[in-house]
């Protein structure tokens, strides 16, 4: 794509002014300027949509206010530069309310000052035409044809699923194993929805304390407690007219589910420290790798609360479902970590297929991906071989057990692999081994010690 000359416009009747601002901006040699006599002839190139344009307020054919209100219907991008022999505050303001850059005052230094306005305007405009290119790019990337991606049944109905949660604003909660994409699909949703120029703000409910909870959703106000020093915005504050997505809901104490509960009916939220509610306006997005039923029954979440997030529920099937998605998957990370290190392109030979297609995926798409790229890395050719896999839970049990070590130490190494595999949630891992947290902080402890 040919970027645009950066184009000056330069209205002035004054023959010899005209010239001094034309010679004033063709300093600056990146900018192409083309100078108009009169509004008729100017108008008969707005179609052009210049960059810059420097208005002069008195104009024997019309007047400042109408050019402006002309340039900003035809092309509002167009940033307009009023300049007048007169310096008229209230004029000036009125201007400047109506959409002009600027206004200046036909003066000795004009020179400089008009540069300086143009170079500001340009810098101005650089950056938003990088960050047109950034969100462009983000929301490619999050295009969910592109992220979610697979051919089995499963997969197809998951994309069902996630155009329908486009259609309407409602709460979606997205359900599997870790591992599986949840907050992909959360992203795939708010970046192919109207809500994709507002924030996306992702919260793991279960990497926060539970006495922090409140705060780090809500916000606090200065003073609130030891260590709050200022104001801060909580998460749904942070969200405002975007997405919030809350990883592991399911991890949530009792005691907050309530006051989540109110926030999300009553859409307010009262900082911790205030009396003042604050109205929010953001989506919600749920992920959980638990069953909310069996919780809401075993008395660990509350059954009002699971009503208020059910909504469009997403079930992400584990990769072992999947099939052939595996070979799919493993040719998409494969592809994308060879572009990313600029590495020749790598294929997958069919024993090397064989053993990722045989293999049980406890870790699913996250196990997978970093499988495929420290394959492509041990890999000498351009052919990655079955040798160059490795599978790390692989008879993991058997190799555990080979190696002479006392109880304390098989212990602590399970312990290890469990916080390992689910991303050192001690919660999660302490219910998974049926032990106390506090066993598992002391394990750590004395291994620390030794």
């Amino acid at each position: 794509m040919i970027e645009r000359a950066f184009t000056v416009f330069v209205l002035e009747d004054d023959e010899w002014y005209n010239k001094l601002l034309v010679h004033s901006v063709s300093l600056n040699p990146d900018y192409q300027v083309k100078s108009f006599l009169s509004a008729t002839d100017f108008f008969k190139s707005l179609h052009e949509k210049p960059h810059v344009v420097t208005l002069d307020y008195r104009l024997p054919d019309t007047n400042g206010e109408e050019v402006l209100e002309k340039i900003k219907n035809i092309s509002p991008d167009t940033e307009v530069i009023v300049i007048s022999e007169q310096e008229n505050i209230e004029t000036a303001v009125n201007l400047l309310k109506s959409g002009a850059y600027d206004y200046l005052v036909k003066e000795k230094n004009i020179r400089d000052r008009l540069l300086t306005t143009i170079n500001n305007i340009r810098k101005n405009t650089d950056l938003k035409s990088r960050i047109t290119v950034l969100e462009k790019e983000l929301i490619k990337k999050h295009d969910f044809s592109n992220s979610i991606i697979g051919l089995s049944p499963a997969i197809q109905s998951i994309h069902h699923l996630v155009e329908k949660a486009l259609e309407i604003n409602i709460t979606v909660t997205v359900a599997g194993e870790t591992g599986t994409g949840k907050e992909v699909i959360a992203k795939a949703i708010h970046y192919n929805s109207s809500r994709k120029n507002k924030p996306f703000i992702a919260v793991n409910v279960a990497a926060i304390p539970s006495e922090l909870i409140e705060s780090e959703l809500f916000g606090h106000e200065k003073g609130a407690f030891t260590g709050a020093v200022a104001r801060r915005l909580g998460k749904f504050e942070e969200a405002s007219g975007g997405t919030l997505f809350l990883d592991e809901i399911g991890e949530m104490e009792l005691t907050f589910q309530v006051k989540l509960l109110r926030a999300l009916q009553e859409k307010e939220i009262t900082r911790v420290g205030s009396n003042t509610p604050v109205k929010t306006d953001c989506r919600i997005i749920v992920a959980t790798h638990r069953n909310l039923k069996e919780e809401v029954k075993k008395g660990r979440f509350r059954e009002d609360l699971y009503f208020r997030l059910y909504g469009l529920m997403i079930e992400l099937p584990p990769l072992r479902e999947r099939g052939r998605d595996i070979l799919i998957l493993a040719k998409h990370f494969i592809d994308a970590f060879c572009k990313e290190n600029k590495i020749n392109e790598k294929t997958l030979s069919e024993d090397a297929q064989r053993k990722l297609l045989g293999y049980y995926f406890p870790g699913n798409v996250r196990e997978l991906k970093s499988t495929v790229e420290l394959a492509v890395v041990m890999s000498n050719s351009d052919i990655i071989q079955a040798d160059n896999i490795s599978l790390s839970s692989s008879n993991a049990l058997t190799e555990s057990l080979s190696e002479e070590m006392t109880l304390r130490e098989h212990d602590l190494k399970i312990v290890k692999s469990y916080l390992k595999k689910y991303d050192d949630n001690m919660k999660l891992v302490a219910e998974k081994l049926d032990i106390g947290l506090s066993t598992i902080y002391r394990m750590l402890k004395e291994e620390s010690k030794d």
